[in-house]
């Protein structure tokens, strides 16, 4: 059985076994949540079998139209706040150390885990903000909600090695309180450094099925790194007018990839900026691709 195969057979499992049963959707486990408003997003150009794709984004509408007010506050329908009943801000006392995370679903035996490492100037709060990003957070949230996982948004301490040792003693957390089931870990902005670290360490990656980088710095030796030699999927979401990192840089390093048949998606938002990645990734899509992948 191929390790694409094995995820998604395992996570099927944990889903249908959940008190309140999970259908798989076809395109993956987990069940849509919103899918109109987030998932049909208009498809630009395409290739690589349409694992490279760039998606149609006009600010009027995706930002503007989405929000009651633009970039602070999403429209109702956008936001679901029954999610907040299983949510709670703690520190939790690792073995490396005190992380103060907001987590949303089980704290034990979820069937799937996702961190959102935040960028500069954030903290847990950011991607627990239910109404920020148009409600895509609140998604997430969902999402995880929905199909028996657990969302994780930690307080990263810093960008550098301190902040990468927080981050893999979280991923082993995880692990150890729900074993066996996958872990995804995505990083936004300068968080990127994050996951670049995480993927040069063996026991970290032992630890994790899939991560994402959204919106981030590119790393020209990931392809020698623990996570890349294991062959775990990677996904890339970036704006097109990114001033921040550029985009042809991370489009460089996707073909670099894709070129060694390494499992590996991009999604390009066109005319978006920075911070567009964490408003406009379509979490159930990419996460579906990472638990699916052969």
């Amino acid at each position: 059985m191929s390790t694409g195969h094995f995820r998604i057979a395992t996570l099927a499992t944990v889903l249908l076994g959940l008190s309140t049963p999970v259908s798989a959707a076809p395109d993956g486990p987990l069940k849509p949540f919103k899918d109109d408003l987030f998932s049909g997003q208009a498809v630009l150009e395409t290739r690589d079998g349409g694992d490279f794709e760039v998606i149609d984004y006009q600010e009027r509408r995706d930002i503007n139209g989405r929000d009651q007010i633009p970039e602070r506050r999403a429209k109702a329908k956008y936001v679901s706040l029954g999610v907040k009943k299983q949510q709670a801000n703690e520190t939790l006392n690792l073995a490396t150390g005190p992380l103060p995370v907001t987590r949303v679903g089980r704290a034990e035996g979820a069937a799937f885990t996702v961190i959102f490492i935040h960028g500069r100037g954030g903290d847990r709060r950011l991607g627990s903000n239910d109404f920020s990003f148009g409600g895509n957070f609140n998604r997430l949230k969902n999402l995880a909600i929905d199909n028996g996982g657990v969302y994780y948004a930690p307080s990263v301490p810093s960008f550098d090695a301190a902040g990468v040792t927080a981050v893999a003693g979280l991923v082993a957390h995880a692990r150890a309180v729900s074993p066996g089931r996958p872990v995804i870990l995505a990083c936004a902005s300068m968080g990127s450094f994050i996951c670049w670290g995480i993927a040069r360490e063996t026991a970290a990656v032992a630890d994790l099925a899939g991560m994402m980088i959204m919106g981030g710095a590119t790393d020209p030796d990931f392809p020698k790194s623990a996570f890349a030699k294991a062959k775990l999927p990677l996904y890339f979401s970036h704006g097109s007018a990114d001033s921040v990192y550029a985009a042809t840089d991370q489009i460089a390093l996707y073909d670099r990839l894709k070129k060694a048949s390494y499992p590996t998606r991009f999604t390009l938002f066109a005319t978006g900026s920075h911070g567009t990645p964490v408003r406009m990734t379509d979490w159930r899509g990419a996460l579906n691709w990472l638990f699916t992948v052969k």
